[in-house]
């Protein structure tokens, strides 16, 4: 293809990848206003960004499998379609129950567009010339994460709006985007027997919601040794095992279990979960922080958190340039990583009353750090896979960072609570109050008191700081990782690479256009 064309297509992949980002950036501001208006809970405001997650984290490796089975185009299609139902049962709930359900759907169509995106990605281009059209998605990601925050904060700040339309203003872009793909993607098929291992999906499904409802209930519900903890880890851990076995049995797996046999592959793939957790603490905690410790309003949340951003946006576009003229990616793969184990630990230190530069500071390193390593651990994955299992083993990076963010962001977001609530409690002593903190709800600022205001104030501020020293050894874990990583030469087409531990076949050969 040529520059122009890839360009006319990557347009319509691109807007799809900012639906997908959008649906989960854009209520990160507007949460706190909506789970208050809900007469939610503290659970409940998480498992909303939970649900989409795990719903993301269960379907893409079904979509990447797919996608080496049928045609790339009509299943991103799909995961449009799926979106725009989710938003639009999202922006007509009437409970926190409901509003999760349509999420988790927003989730399933999400997990195509950002499985698909880099499938067809590789299919178009090679890797030696694929660094500068990544650093295109990083920058699309650092859009998606500016614009949704903000959008969503200005949208809440909006009286004759409302949170609603957080969920309806994704539909056009969607809408757009099937458009664009309709005319620019055109992708040779060849029609294949689709056999889809459902037993697989099944069963990696039950396994991963069995391990976030543990933990999005653990510290709570129930104490994290107890029996309820014994049962649910233990059912995963068996339902995973399973899940092996049956992986080796299938003769169209949804995980391809042969590809772990590469180092590179296997280290980049446990990177990619262990960043995950740091990458989705950062977005996900940040707009609580600004909104509940600092009292800012939701759009000021949104700019507050603009250095991560765009630290994400400018690093990602310029590493992939470079990695492009190089050839050389792992040394800016170390780097990444580096720099998000200080920005992580550092924000550790944010309190109520910490200094805004010194924040901001922080968060550009955050950014800086998962704008090199996000896209590349991808592209060093898909430069040892055969075109044949490019969606696949795409989709394996894809969903083992975000089952990362899954189970971080749940295991965080309980223990952010329990912490909350004993530092409201401490401080409501101090004033000579002794009383509960409450049952858990996110607190309506305005309607408290002065100086219980600032007590809750302070206690977020320092809560969720615990949630980023506890999230900095999970980035530390992942540049260890990477830092074994084998760097192999980046090729310059799409054929298959020179040494595989698969030898592609003939017929395997015929399916790579699809």
């Amino acid at each position: 293809m040529s520059h122009r064309q890839i360009m006319e297509a990557l347009t319509g992949l691109l807007l799809g990848l900012f639906v997908a980002i959008l649906s989960s950036t854009i209520v990160s501001n507007a949460l706190p206003t909506i789970i208050a208006d809900l007469h939610a809970s503290q659970t409940a405001y998480t498992w909303v960004i939970t649900a989409t997650l795990l719903a993301m984290t269960v379907s893409t490796p079904i979509w990447g499998k797919l996608a080496d089975l049928m045609s790339k185009k009509l299943l991103i299609q799909i995961g449009l379609v799926i979106y725009v139902v989710g938003s639009c049962i999202a922006g007509l709930s009437q409970n926190a129950g409901m509003l999760i359900a349509a999420r988790a759907v927003q989730g399933i169509g999400a997990g195509a567009l950002t499985a698909l995106t880099q499938t067809i990605l590789a299919i178009m281009v090679p890797p030696r010339e694929r660094g500068r059209y990544s650093g295109y998605m990083g920058g699309v990601f650092a859009l998606g994460t500016i614009g949704g925050p903000l959008v969503g904060g200005a949208i809440v700040d909006t009286s004759w709006l409302g949170w609603r339309w957080c969920f309806y203003v994704g539909v056009p872009f969607a809408v757009a985007a099937l458009v664009v793909l309709q005319k620019t993607l055109h992708l040779p098929v060849t029609r294949r027997q689709v056999k889809v291992d459902w037993l697989g999906a099944g069963l990696v499904t039950a396994a991963v919601s069995l391990l976030l409802v543990w933990v999005s209930f653990a510290g709570d519900k129930y104490a994290w040794v107890s029996w309820q903890t014994g049962a649910m880890v233990g059912g995963a851990v068996v339902l995973g095992a399973v899940f092996l076995l049956a992986e080796r049995r299938a003769s169209e797996p949804i995980v391809p279990l042969h590809l772990f046999r590469s180092r590179t592959i296997a280290l980049a793939v446990t990177a990619s979960l262990l960043i995950g957790v740091a990458m989705y603490t950062g977005t996900t905690f940040l707009s609580q922080f600004f909104q509940l410790a600092r009292d800012d309003s939701p759009t000021m949340a949104g700019i507050m958190t603009l250095p991560m951003i765009l630290g994400l946006a400018v690093v990602s576009m310029v590493s992939g340039r470079i990695i492009t003229r190089t050839g050389r990616w792992k040394a800016i793969l170390v780097l990444g990583g580096v720099l998000t184990v200080a920005g992580v630990a550092l924000l550790g230190s944010a309190r109520a009353d910490s200094d805004y530069w010194l924040l901001a500071l922080y968060m550009f390193l955050v950014g800086s750090g998962l704008g090199m390593t996000m896209q590349n651990l991808v592209l060093s994955v898909q430069n040892q896979v055969r075109p044949q299992e490019l969606g696949a083993a795409s989709a394996v990076v894809a969903f083992m960072r975000t089952l990362g963010g899954a189970v971080g962001v749940s295991a965080l977001g309980s223990l952010m609570s329990t912490k909350v609530t004993r530092y409201t409690e401490d401080g409501l002593a101090r004033l000579g109050i002794h009383a509960a903190a409450g049952d858990g709800g996110v607190p309506k600022l305005s309607a408290l008191p002065v100086p219980v205001r600032g007590v809750v104030e302070d206690s977020f501020g320092h809560g969720i700081g615990d949630v980023f020293l506890y999230a900095a050894p999970f980035a530390a874990l992942a540049t260890l990782a990477i830092v074994f990583i084998k760097e192999v030469p980046l090729r310059t087409s799409t054929a298959a690479p020179v040494a595989s531990n698969t030898p592609a076949t003939a017929e395997n050969t015929v399916s790579a256009t699809n």
